[in-house]
Order: C-alpha cells, then sequence, then structure tokens
C-alpha cells in the first residue's frame, strides 16, 4: 500500500500471478501430467476472464489464490496493456523454468550440481522478479531506462536475495529432503550434504558458508548500482528494503554453526531499524558498508577463504567509496585524496558509530514491537470479557 499509485496494483496483480503459479509447482499431490501442462500454458489463462483451478491439496496454504482467480483475472484486465504484457512474458519464463526442473530428474534425486545450474536455477526462481519489476518500474518513468539495457543488474537483485536465502535454509531444506547449496562447492568440505549437520564437521561446514557468501557477495555492486538507478521513492523502499536485510542476514549467517541447527534470523528491531536507516541512498551505503566489515573482521585467518573474504571485502568497500566521490564538490573543482590513514580512522570511527546505534535502535524497537503486542492483547481481553 506504500506503492506509488502508478504501480500499486500493477505490482499487487504480478505479485498474485506469480504466487499462483508457485502454488502449483510446489504441491506434491499434483500429478505431474496435470502440473506440467499446467505450468507451460499458465500465461495463456491470463487471456481469459473467467478460470479457477480446484485441484490443489485442501492442505495447501495459498489454494484459495486459485480457487478466486477469476478475481486476479478481472484486476489483470484493468492493467495498462504494458503492464499486463510485462507479467504474462515473466509468467510464461517462469512457468517453463519450473517445468523444466520438475522433468529433471538428476536435479530431483541430487540437488544442484554446479555454480551455473545454481545461478540458473536462482534466475528462474528470483532473477525474472527482478526482471518484471524493472520493466514495470521503467515503464513507469520510475526508474532510469538503462536498467532494461542491463538486465544483469536486475538479475543480481534476485540472486543476492536468493542465494542469501539458501544459505540461511540449509537446516530446512535438509529436513525436507532438498538440496540446493551447490556441490560444485559443497563437496570441497565433505562428502555429503548432509555432513555438515553433525557437530563434528561444522568446522568444514563453517568454511562451505564462507564459500557460499563468497559467491553471493558477487551481486553487490550490481545491487548498488540499481538502487542508485531508482529515482520514485516508494519504488526504491520497495526494491532496498529486501537488499539491506539480505546483507545484514548474510552477515548473521556468516560463519555462524547455528545455520546448521535451525533456521537462522534476524532480529525484529533490527530489520526496523534497516527500513529506517536505507530510506537514502547514503544510508544503504553505510550499511552495506558496516555488514561487509563485520564479515571481514569475522572471518578467522584459519578460514579455507580467508584471502579471497579479504581481497572481496576490500574491493567492495573501494566500490562503495567511489559510488559518489564528488558529492558537495563543485563542477571543475579538483577533489583532494584522503590519506589511507584517515580512511582507516573513519571506517573506525562509522563501526563505533553504527555498531551501538543498531544495538540501541534493535532493543528500542523490540520493546516498542512488545508494547504494541500487549496493548494489542489488552485490547483483545477487555474485549472478548
Amino acid at each position: 500500500m506504500e506503492l506509488n499509485p502508478e504501480l500499486r496494483n500493477a505490482i499487487m496483480i504480478f505479485y498474485l500471478v506469480l504466487r499462483a503459479l508457485d502454488t502449483v509447482e510446489d504441491d506434491m499431490t499434483i500429478k505431474p501430467d496435470i502440473k506440467i501442462p499446467l505450468l507451460r500454458s499458465f500465461d495463456e489463462k491470463l487471456n481469459l476472464k473467467s478460470w479457477s483451478f480446484d485441484g490443489n491439496s485442501p492442505d495447501e496454504k495459498d489454494r484459495q489464490v486459485l480457487v478466486d482467480f477469476t478475481v486476479v483475472l478481472e484486476e489483470y484486465h484493468r492493467l495498462k496493456p504494458v503492464y499486463q504484457d510485462v507479467i504474462k512474458d515473466i509468467t510464461q519464463k517462469m512457468g517453463n523454468g519450473m517445468a523444466d526442473y520438475i522433468t529433471d530428474e538428476d536435479f530431483n534425486l541430487n540437488g544442484v550440481a554446479t555454480v551455473k545450474d545454481y545461478d540458473l536455477y536462482c534466475h528462474y526462481v528470483a532473477g525474472l522478479v527482478g526482471e518484471g519489476l524493472t520493466h514495470l518500474i521503467v515503464e513507469a518513468g520510475f526508474g532510469d531506462p538503462k536498467l532494461e539495457d542491463n538486465m544483469q543488474l536486475s538479475e543480481s537483485m534476485g540472486l543476492f536475495l536468493q542465494k542469501t536465502n539458501i544459505i540461511r535454509d540449509y537446516r530446512e531444506d535438509l529436513d525436507d529432503g532438498r538440496s540446493f547449496w551447490p556441490k560444485e562447492i559443497w563437496s570441497k568440505y565433505a562428502d555429503s550434504l548432509s555432513d555438515f549437520s553433525k557437530p563434528e564437521n561444522y568446522e568444514k561446514g563453517l568454511d562451505c558458508i564462507s564459500d557460499l557468501v563468497l559467491n553471493t557477495m558477487d551481486h553487490v555492486k550490481d545491487v548498488l548500482v540499481y538502487l542508485s538507478s531508482v529515482y520514485d521513492f516508494s519504488s526504491y523502499n520497495f526494491c532496498v528494503i529486501p537488499q539491506v536485510m539480505a546483507i545484514a542476514t548474510l552477515a548473521t549467517v556468516f560463519r555462524n554453526e547455528k545455520v546448521f541447527e535451525t533456521n537462522v534470523k534476524i532480529r525484529k528491531g533490527t530489520t526496523c531499524y534497516l527500513i529506517l536507516k536505507a530510506r537514502t541512498f547514503e544510508g544503504a551505503c553505510e550499511i552495506f558498508s558496516y555488514y561487509l566489515r563485520q564479515i571481514h573482521h569475522s572471518c578467522p585467518i584459519t578460514d579455507a577463504n580467508y584471502i579471497k573474504i579479504g581481497i572481496k571485502c576490500g574491493e567492495l568497500e573501494q566500490f562503495l567509496e567511489s559510488l559518489n566521490p564528488a558529492k558537495h564538490v563543485p563542477p571543475g573543482a579538483t577533489i583532494p585524496q584522503t590519506p589511507h590513514f584517515v580512511k582507516a580512522e573513519r571506517k573506525r570511527k562509522l563501526d563505533r558509530e553504527l555498531a551501538p546505534t543498531l544495538a540501541i535502535e534493535s532493543l528500542k524497537c523490540d520493546v516498542f514491537l512488545s508494547l504494541v503486542a500487549l496493548g494489542f492483547l489488552g485490547v483483545i481481553y477487555s474485549i472478548s470479557s
């Protein structure tokens, strides 16, 4: 509801159409001879005025979106034709991608094999969403038209989020019999992906996590460039909030043994603070800088990827500094070069300032959320009594 009215309904319908598609794909009770043709032709349903599907399991939590899909179609046909075309195109690509994976026996038996396969899987489940959102934002005049000429940027937006979630969800996916960590990476540290769940293998598992985090950080530059190219404030917020939460989550899962035991999440108070801090691009850059340094500083010399992590974090820190070197400098003026020891002191100062602020603001937000919950319970109690 915070989105600009120009895009509010388009993004809502985009989400609901993909949610319906995903509800078909996720439901293991639907037979392949029904599921696969439905996924491949799902975009064609958008040409209809009325259509619904009640073949999901009664236990499928999102089955209602398919049962009442005619309501979605009614709103879809009220959108501008250009927005309809974007939604239909992404639905066609994603539906066929999902069908391809269902018919891939090796993937179903053994999970993701190579880093290339890893990127392709993330493209279908997240990169395509970024592609569609980019077309919607540009068509609305809310972003740099050049974003459509460089889809690698939107691809990285999706992959950065998806890969972070895949690292975090190790335990949940393992318990569900799924495997999304690429074998090309984890096989360097164990004979079986499930080995990392054993305490005696935690150290190797932590090295594997650092390898996966290193792979994920390859998308950070593109993410920052993309965010700097979105003009509309509400669209920028829509894009930036998941990204700052992802970098905070990435720092939280980095060399964290709890990943092998449970689903690790950042605190709600921290989430509130990040949302407020990221309202400006400068604030978003400070958040990325803070968490990248946290990753760098928490990497022990014994880590198998110690040198690579250090190089990558240094490279990204330099990139962050280069994003806006001429801020407040008059045109034509010479920008003095800041000595390295001054830059280092600035970094230490930012760490000193931001770390307590994160802790305090997180605590404030946690207390606030608790008070809201207590107040809500009080209202319920007074009504019931």
